[in-house]
C-alpha cells in the first residue's frame, strides 16, 4: 500500500496544479518498471477540449515515451475513479493496473454496466481516497460562491 500512496501523491501534486490553474482538480501519473513515465492533469479549460483529462494526457505522453500503444507493464494512478471516456481509452491501452483516490459518484466509469476495462487490467480503489477527494470538494466549494 505504500508504494502506491507513493505515486498517488505525485497524482495529487498534478491534481493541484489542475487546481491552482482553475481546472477540474484531477492528476494522473503513469508508472513503468517503479518509474514515472508520465504525468499530467485536466487541462480542458486551457486547451479548449472535452478530451483533456488527466489520464487521457498522461496516456498519450506514456505512449509516446514507450513508443507503444500499448500501456500493459504500466500502472495508472489517478486521483479520481476516471470517467466512462478514460476508461474506455484504459482498455484499449491495456493498463496492468489501475489505481484511483476517489469515486465518482456522478461520471465514474463503475456506474455503467458492462466490461468498460481490459479483462486483465487490475483495479485498487480508495488510495488517499480523503485527500484526493477533499481537493475536489474544496474546487466546487470555491465555484459555487
Amino acid at each position: 500500500m505504500k508504494e502506491y500512496e507513493y505515486y498517488m501523491k505525485s497524482s495529487l501534486q498534478e491534481a493541484k496544479k489542475a487546481f491552482d490553474a482553475d481546472e477540474i482538480p484531477i492528476g494522473a501519473v503513469i508508472v513503468c518498471n517503479d518509474q514515472v513515465i508520465a504525468r499530467a492533469y485536466n487541462m480542458t479549460e486551457k486547451l479548449n477540449d472535452v478530451t483533456a483529462h488527466a489520464e487521457m494526457i498522461a496516456l498519450t505522453s506514456a505512449s509516446n515515451y514507450l513508443n507503444s500503444k500499448y500501456l500493459n507493464e504500466c500502472t495508472l494512478y489517478v486521483t479520481i475513479e476516471p470517467c466512462l471516456m478514460c476508461a474506455g481509452a484504459s482498455y484499449w491501452a491495456q493498463f496492468s493496473k489501475i489505481v484511483f483516490g476517489a469515486f465518482d459518484e456522478k461520471r465514474g466509469y463503475s456506474k455503467c454496466k458492462g466490461i468498460i476495462l481490459h479483462p486483465k487490467t487490475k483495479v485498487v480503489s480508495g488510495v488517499l481516497e480523503k485527500e484526493c477527494a477533499e481537493l475536489m470538494k474544496k474546487y466546487f466549494l470555491g465555484k459555487r460562491k
